[in-house]
């Protein structure tokens, strides 16, 4: 298995969730992480403990949505580290937006960070990969980009996530003679903070929310797969991974 000893990655959307957990896990792996947040005081709270550990968690504060932001993330990257050897698109919004009563900002918030900000990452961490002569990106996708459910109010969420599946493929069309793996990564039903942000609930409603008679994936599940796949040999690419709750019905 491939060691993540050393190896440089950033992870989007790393203040909570999934993003946080798989910032954690990789830097008590070995790795050097950038966690890169709109509000990083959760992240500078872990990389002052990781400081201690095996790897470190570097906080960068920066929006996705917002180019010049991004642009300006992966400059202080390549003058800090000199190179990224993973880039994990993570950050990501859903919304209560529907398709015939939905507000055109909230279409807009979700496009620009769910796919332009992904896409934006991506070209910027490509330029650096190539120059390092390798790399690995994973898109946190979902099993709502392969499938249409059918309650209302994710079908938005839902048409941004097909996006990231077309991209990702045509990405690793793009890259692989670059020596770059490309991984899409869909989780089905996971709890996290996305519920309480996009539907603007309370935690015990937005547990409420999510609960089935089964028992739904946490976020450090998705951060167990994402070192899976990053500790494969170095001939092996993850094309696409698939991860639902035991029990969860298909869409």
């Amino acid at each position: 298995m491939t060691s993540l000893q050393g190896r440089v990655i950033l992870v989007t959307g790393a203040s909570a969730g999934i993003g946080f957990a798989t910032a954690r896990l990789l830097a008590e792996r070995g790795a050097t992480v950038i966690g890169c947040a709109r509000n990083i005081q959760t992240l500078q709270e872990l990389g002052e403990k990781s400081a201690k550990g095996r790897g470190q968690l570097f906080p960068m504060k920066a929006d996705l949505s917002k180019e010049e932001d991004i642009v300006q993330l992966f400059k202080e990257i390549g003058k800090k580290f000199g190179k990224l050897d993973v880039l994990i698109n993570n950050a990501g919004m859903a919304g209560k937006a529907t398709l015939l009563e939905g507000d055109s900002q909230d279409y807009r918030n979700i496009f620009d960070l769910n796919v332009l900000g992904l896409t934006l990452a991506t070209r910027e961490a490509v330029k650096l990969m190539e120059a390092g002569g390798s790399g690995h990106i994973i898109n946190l996708n979902s099993i709502l980009g392969h499938a249409v459910p059918n309650g209302p109010t994710l079908h938005f969420y839902t048409g941004t996530k097909h996006m990231i599946t077309a991209l990702t493929e045509a990405l690793r069309k793009t890259v692989q003679s670059k020596n770059i793996k490309v991984t899409s990564l869909s989780p089905g039903i996971v709890a996290t903070e996305i519920t309480q942000r996009a539907f603007g609930l309370t935690p015990a409603e937005a547990f409420a929310s999510t609960a089935t008679p089964y028992k739904v994936l946490d976020s450090e599940d998705v951060a167990e797969a994402i070192v899976y796949i990053l500790s494969v040999p170095a001939h092996v690419n993850i094309d696409e991974l698939t991860l639902t709750p035991q029990g969860q019905h298909a869409l």
